[in-house]
Parts: C-alpha cells; sequence; structure tokens
C-alpha cells in the first residue's frame, strides 16, 4: 500500500498542511502544500484563551484541510498544536470539537519536542550539512532555539517571543526590545549552564514565516516559491536595510513590498526585531534561510504517534 501521509503544523499565527508520499527507498515526495494564516493567538487572553472570532478562523482552516485530506488517498495523519492551544484555557475544548467536525486529532506538542522536529524537518531540506547548527524558528507564540552537532540536537529552549505574543502584548518597540532582550540574556545564561557555546563556524538557520518573509522581501519575489528560498543565505546587513525600511512605514504600506504576506504586515517587524537581536546576542552575521521545519519533520519522522482517518 502506498503510504501517503498528511502533516498539519497548526501554529499561533500559520496553519500549514503537506500531503507527501514516503517511498520505501527514504525521502518523500511533495503531494499538495497548503498554508493558511488563522492567527490563532489573536485576542488571546490569559483568562479565557482563544478568541472566538480565532477559533472561527482556525475550525474553517482545519476542515478545508480536512476535505483536501480526504480527496488525496491519505492513509496516516500526523496533526500537532504549538504555542496558542498549548497554552489557551480553552484549547482542550477546541482540540475537541476539531475531533468531532473534522475527524483531525490536534497533538499538542511542548517546545523540546516541537524543536526537535523542526530539526528533523530542516535537515531533510540542507543543501549541504554542517557541523554546527543553531537553528531558531520564530512563531506565533514562542521561539525554538536549538544548537546541533552532526545533526544531533545538544541544547533546545523555547522562549515567549512569539510575534502575534510581542505585536499584541507589547504596546511600542522599545518595550519588545526589552522583553527580547532579557530573555535573550536568559536564553544565554541557560546554555552556559548546560556547557553549550556557540563554536567557531556555526551556522545559524532560520526557519517558519518570519526567516521566509526576510527571503522572499530580498529577492524581490511577487509569487512565493518554496524552492528559491530553501537554503537561501541573507546577511544582517540585508535584514537590518529590510527592518529600518519597514519600520517607518504603515502595515498598509509594507503590503506594497514583494514578498510580503498579506497577513504578516505587522508581526514583521517583531520577527525581524527578534532575528537580529539574535544575530547579534551569538556575534553571527549571515542567516541560512530553510522553508523546511516541524511539517516536514512530522513526515519523515518514524516515531511519531500515526493517526488513521
Amino acid at each position: 500500500m502506498k503510504n501517503r501521509i498528511a502533516a498539519i503544523d497548526f501554529g499561533t499565527n500559520t496553519a500549514r498542511l503537506l500531503i507527501a508520499d514516503r517511498p520505501s527507498e527514504g525521502g518523500f515526495n511533495h503531494i499538495c502544500l497548503e498554508r493558511e494564516i488563522v492567527r490563532m493567538g489573536g485576542g488571546f487572553s490569559s483568562g479565557s484563551g482563544l478568541s472566538p472570532e480565532a477559533i472561527e478562523r482556525g475550525m474553517a482552516c482545519l476542515k478545508r484541510f480536512a476535505s483536501i485530506i480526504e480527496s488525496n488517498s491519505v492513509t496516516e495523519v500526523r496533526a500537532v498544536a504549538t504555542s496558542a492551544i498549548r497554552d489557551a484555557e480553552n484549547g482542550a475544548c477546541f482540540r475537541e470539537s476539531v475531533l468531532q467536525e473534522t475527524g483531525i486529532e490536534l497533538i499538542v506538542i511542548d517546545g523540546k519536542t516541537e524543536g526537535l522536529l523542526t530539526l528533523e524537518g530542516v535537515l531533510a531540506g540542507l543543501d549541504q550539512n554542517h557541523e554546527d547548527i543553531l537553528l531558531f524558528d520564530i512563531g506565533g507564540g514562542s521561539t525554538e532555539y536549538t544548537l546541533a552537532h552532526n545533526g544531533e540536537a545538544r541544547f533546545i529552549s523555547s522562549l515567549p517571543l512569539g510575534v502575534v505574543r510581542l505585536t499584541e502584548g507589547k504596546k511600542n518597540l522599545p518595550a519588545m526590545e526589552d522583553k527580547i532582550r532579557r530573555e535573550l540574556q536568559a536564553l544565554g545564561e541557560s546554555m552556559k549552564n548546560s556547557n553549550c557555546s556557540i563554536k567557531s563556524g556555526t551556522v545559524l538557520i532560520g526557519t517558519a514565516g518570519t526567516a521566509t518573509t526576510l527571503a522572499a522581501i530580498s529577492l524581490k519575489m511577487e509569487h512565493y516559491d518554496y524552492r528559491k528560498v530553501n537554503n537561501l543565505v541573507i546577511s544582517r546587513k540585508q535584514i537590518q536595510d529590510i527592518f529600518d525600511r519597514m519600520v517607518t512605514m504603515s502595515p498598509e504600506e509594507r503590503l506594497r513590498i514583494p514578498g510580503l504576506e498579506k497577513g504578516r504586515e505587522d508581526l514583521i517587524i517583531a520577527g525581524s526585531m527578534v532575528t537580529l537581536a539574535t544575530m547579534d546576542m551569538f556575534a553571527l552575521d549571515s542567516m541560512k534561510v530553510s522553508d523546511y521545519g516541524l511539517l516536514e519533520g512530522l513526515i519523515v519522522n518514524d516515531d511519531f504517534a500515526n493517526v488513521s482517518f
């Protein structure tokens, strides 16, 4: 029987679906790739969790994904939810509604599992092997940092530095800067206490929406093409120039920039700030962009609990 897997990465800002065939000789072949900005962290409150509007957006998206899955003769579904659902008071209720209405079982994963799966997915898409990697995944609700040596994770940390969390939770740029600085200082201490350090020659790899958007903007990309984005190297100066250009614009003006997807026009500022602060923190002057990540990690990981559909 053909092993056709559907993977869903249901994030705080973006939901993505990948349907792929896993041939017996290894690797995988893309069949279908979909993504939608659902902004599950939009209007999030500590008391009630997900807002009614976010729940409506998320459910509509997952119903659409379920229809696509059903029409593609999928044999396995691997669906995970991250920061927003993980932290929401009503997250379990939402997941139960999703299961009842779509047949999709969303499995909540913690930051460490997210980091491990993301590393596995990124490694599957690299154009060359790197001995030492610092991988960071800026999401809507959190950012995961993974330090890896020869493909093995040596350190993983999940920080509350998601772009939705920062954009909606901090009233101005100085407040964002202060939050980012404090979290990265704590990250540095945690790495030090774990006897981990950034060695000479370590390659910084950025994955998820901020990194791929910065790549698309640098390429002046009118229509997103993951093949051109994946493994693109961007310098810190290029990122700083993009940030300096955008920060003076209104969100509506930013939408005229080629490569900037609607739904990210406000969030890209926080994402760029986290990126630049990360590069400064570890004295790294370039970032390799990976279009691969958690979604692809779900496809290639053989230990993930399979869900029949």
